[in-house]
This record gives C-alpha cells, structure tokens and sequence, in this order.
C-alpha cells in the first residue's frame, strides 16, 4: 500500500474518535487530527464544528487554526452562528489566520449579516485574503454602529490599497470612536495622494494619542519630505508615544533638520525613546549631535547603549 493511503487510513483510524461517548475523548480526536497537519482531516474537525458538546466545537474551531482554504473557511463561518460565545470567539480568532484567498468563497456571501460579533468576524477574515469584492460591503460596514465592525471594515478597505476607496477612509479618519480613526490613518499609509497626506497632517492635531501615534509613524510611508515640518512639532507632544513615532519618521525621510531638536531627547527619562532618538540620530549623521550622544555611551539600558556606540561609530565614519 502507498504512502498516501496509509496516511488516509491513519486519518480515518483518528476520526473515528469523533464518535467516541465521551466529549473529553472527542476534544482528543480533534486534536489528533489537527496535529496530523493532513489537509484529509479537514471534513473531519469541520463534522466535529457540529457536535453536541461545546467544548468539542470550540476545540474543533481552533483546530481548523492550522488548516485553510474554503473549506475550512465554511466550516469556521458556520461556527460564528454557534449559541455559545467561546465557540464563536475560537472561529472568529481561526478566520483571521486564512491565507489563501479562495476561502474567501465562503466568506463573501454572508457580508450583509447585521449581527456585529459574527460581521466583525467574518471581515477580519477576509481582509488579508485581499478579496476585491469585499470592497463594497466593507465601504457599507463603515456605517454600522458598532465600532468593533467599523475597525474591522477599515482594515479590509485599508488591505486592498484602492485609491478609490480613499474617500471612505478619510471619512474613518473622522469617526467618533479613536480605535477606528486610529485604523483609517494607519490604513492611509498606502497612498501617496496629497489627500491622504493632509488627512494624516490633521490627524497629528487629534485629541487621542492613539490616533496621533499612528499619524505619526504613517507619514513615514508617503516619503514625502512635506510633512517634515508637522512631524517636528509632533516631536513636543506631551505623549512620549507620539514623540517616539515622529523621530522614527523623521529618520526614514533623513530629515536632517531636526537631528537638533532631536538630539536634547537624549535627556529624557524613557529608555524607549532615547533608543530611538540614537538610531535616528546615527542614521542622519549630523556631527553637531555627538554632544547629545557620547553622555549616554554607558546608558543603564543596555539597548540604549548599543544604540548610543552604534551611532557615535556612524557619526565617526
């Protein structure tokens, strides 16, 4: 006998422990069968997504974690209508390890659902998946008055990277709960409109740090020197996460102008920070700041140290 059916046999041998009386012998079929990491187990856990016990169909939700494609991925939607939330969290979790884009198949059709714990999910699935025809019921979602779905939408919208869309997540960039403007300005970063600049400029003025964070780090990605000047008065945000982000960005657009302002950071009492401020700092290479830096060649934290020498070697080349 092949390989092949040897290996179908031994699957078949680890599914008949689906049928076992006990959910506990049940919950260890499933997991056999995942661990075989056999595509040929697929049918089997998807059985097990049904069983009458929760604790085999969360089991089975998480076991199809390893698994993909559309049947796995129908197998998972049905899950997001199981009556018990720990089963419907495991599915939900699953979905969003999908790769290939086909699952998206089985994930398309139910886009319209109204309930935002299974909406929520069945986006998260299908963002990385790239599907463009989720492009339309995503743009709708960003409607719903569930903020978890709002951000969920976004980042579909955002993964597809279609300037078209760029209106509707300019629109996000404005909504009234922080986590989903922080999405929209994060999603931004694909595209190099002037539009989508001015949108992340004014996010810089945001009145949650969250939100400003992210500006901060996505004007990095437009590589456009422009923003320069806005990401230097992010560098006196009173949040040391915003600050950080600004010098991050300021290093990948070698804005050599504002190694200066930079450079006195070195004082401040967040290790984080003052990491980042001697990275940047080497990677601009302005000779005036090596007075900022050689204080700090024997930091207390060691990868402030390492920054430090690393950039005082740059400076010295």
């Amino acid at each position: 006998m092949s390989g092949f059916f040897e290996e179908f046999d031994d699957i078949s041998e680890l599914a008949e422990g689906l049928d076992d009386p006990s959910p506990g012998g049940r919950i260890m079929a499933v997991m056999d069968l995942a661990d075989s990491a056999d595509p040929e187990a697929i049918p089997h856990i998807a059985r097990a997504i049904s069983d009458k016990d929760a604790g085999v169909r969360k089991q089975a939700a998480i076991a199809l974690t390893d698994f993909d494609g559309p049947d796995t991925a129908a197998a998972l939607v049905t899950a997001l209508f199981d009556p018990e939330p720990d089963v419907v969290a495991a599915a939900a979790v699953s979905l969003t390890e999908l790769k290939d884009p086909a699952s998206g198949d089985s994930i398309l059709p139910h886009l319209g659902e109204q309930n935002e714990t299974v909406l929520a999910a069945l986006l998260g699935g299908i963002r990385e998946l790239r599907r463009p025809e989720a492009i339309g019921p995503a743009i709708e979602a960003l409607k719903h008055s569930s903020a978890a779905v709002r951000v969920e939408a976004v980042g579909v919208v955002g993964w597809l990277q279609d300037e078209l869309s760029l209106p509707a997540l300019r629109d996000a960039a404005n909504d009234e709960e922080p986590k989903v403007r922080r999405a929209a300005v994060a999603a931004l970063g694909f595209s190099k409109s002037e539009h989508a600049e001015k949108t992340l400029i004014e996010a810089l003025d945001d009145p949650e740090w969250i939100v400003r964070e992210s500006a901060a780090e996505t004007l990095a990605k437009s590589g456009e020197t422009s923003c320069v000047p806005n990401l230097l008065t992010a560098l006196d945000d009173s949040y040391w996460q915003v600050r950080l982000k600004a010098v991050r960005s300021l290093g990948k657009l070698g804005a050599t102008e504002a190694a200066m302002k930079i450079g006195p950071m070195m004082d401040l009492p967040v290790p984080n920070l003052r990491k980042e401020c001697a990275a940047v700092l080497g990677e601009l290479a302005v000779p005036e700041t090596v007075q900022f830096l050689e204080k700090y060649a024997n930091d207390n934290d060691p990868d402030v140290r390492k920054n430090v020498r690393w950039a005082l070697g740059k400076l010295a080349a």
